[in-house]
């Protein structure tokens, strides 16, 4: 069974293999007795006790933590370990961001030649007043709907006169 998360293969003679180190039966004997003398501690400050017992550390002297906690996880779900329960969820904003209101703008097609809409402005909106109705319009009729982007990324809509008429 290999995890996503860590990268870690669980072998049939109960051993596991994740980067950086070979987890034998003894080692999670070790784990269950850690979990049972420290029953209050989280998930996160037991993945750094047995970093710090094992001397787990990465090539910059860091604690790898992140693969010690995929780690014990790992193990709970094939039923090796029971952790405690997960005693914080992080409040990330981002992840349940708003989609953009609907913008109330004239829909009515124009049918005319593209210099009668002339001068053509071509304006960046990112971080003005505009990207609100720019992320809106996108929302609405981009095919893909908005997505927040991720890094730098170009908002520059054309704007053009609507003929007279």
């Amino acid at each position: 069974m290999r995890s996503k998360k860590t990268g870690g293969i669980l072998r049939s003679d109960g051993r596991v293999q994740v980067p950086g180190r070979e987890i034998t039966q003894q080692d999670i004997f070790y784990i269950c007795e850690l979990i049972e003398q420290r029953p209050n501690d989280s998930r996160r400050k037991l993945s750094t006790r047995l970093c710090e017992a094992w001397q787990w550390r990465q090539a910059n002297g860091g604690l790898r933590d992140m693969v010690c906690r995929g780690l014990l996880l790992m193990l709970e779900r094939a039923g090796q370990i029971t952790l405690p329960p997960v005693s914080y969820v992080r409040h990330n904003p981002l992840a349940t961001r708003a989609r953009p209101k609907a913008a109330r703008i004239d829909t009515t097609p124009v049918e005319d030649r593209l210099r009668s809409l002339q001068p053509l402005e071509f304006e960046p909106v990112r971080r003005s007043a505009r990207e609100s109705l720019f992320n809106s319009l996108i929302e609405e009729h981009h095919y893909l709907g908005y997505e927040q982007p991720v890094g730098e990324h170009p908002e520059v809509p054309v704007w053009g006169a609507r003929p007279a008429g």
